[in-house]
């Protein structure tokens, strides 16, 4: 602290009183033109993230409502009034008990088939844009590497075209190197936890999904026990 207040003293070396909103922005200014594509990479991977946590959120809903209204038409094997209320619904696991709904009459393994051929498509839907995350997530430190090797590589061609190593000479080129690296693990790290925190909500909306399929073909298995004695 005391070498600290000592420079300070020195004329030229007076540090501007900066907030961290200004300090982010000449920081970011001063990434060249790397900030460009690091910004591509912002963008998408917010707006991703905040289109999967709406949609999963409304599906979640749709799921839970569905799941406690289809759960209680199938214990008390009501099974054509499951069917009517599957039939016009949103929710993926409503998608999934009327595809093996449709199939009741046909029997148990006819039901599973067709709950495990609608449970891959609705899988599919639920992970649209996961792939998008994880390609931001790879990529935005990348290209914060690749402005690292760029800024290097300037200020080792100054100190060439110089002739001599000067602080001047080789602090633009590093600057840029350290910054860059830091924008892209800034825009990473919160991508990646939305990437996997999204995935954890998936897993756990498959897993009631799987619970509610395999009650129905209980029932239904149990239905076609009793029609056989």
């Amino acid at each position: 602290m005391r070498l600290y207040g000592a420079l300070l003293q020195i004329p030229g070396l007076d540090a501007p009183q900066l907030t961290w909103q200004e300090s982010l922005q000449r920081n970011w200014v001063d990434t060249g033109w790397m900030r460009w594509p690091l910004l591509v990479c912002a963008i998408i991977g917010l707006g991703v993230c905040i289109w999967k946590l709406v949609d999963l959120t409304a599906k979640a809903r749709l799921t839970r409502k569905v799941l406690k209204d289809a759960d209680a038409l199938l214990s008390e094997k009501r099974i054509h009034e499951a069917l009517e209320l599957t039939r016009d619904s949103q929710a993926p696991v409503g998608r999934i008990l009327h595809a093996g709904l449709e199939r009741e009459a046909e029997g148990t393994e006819r039901v599973m088939k067709a709950i495990e051929n609608q449970g891959l498509l609705e899988m599919s839907k639920l992970e649209k844009g996961l792939i998008v995350l994880a390609t931001v997530t790879n990529v935005a430190p990348l290209l914060g590497f690749l402005g690292t090797v760029l800024g290097m590589i300037d200020a080792f061609q100054a100190i060439e075209a110089a002739g001599e190593v000067e602080a001047t000479l080789v602090a633009g080129g590093i600057k840029i190197a350290l910054l860059t690296t830091a924008f892209g693990l800034l825009i990473a790290i919160p991508v990646s936890v939305g990437h996997n925190y999204f995935v954890s909500r998936i897993d756990a909306m498959v897993i009631d999904m799987e619970e509610s399929a395999q009650k129905m073909v209980d029932t239904l298995h149990a239905i076609e026990a009793e029609k056989g004695a």
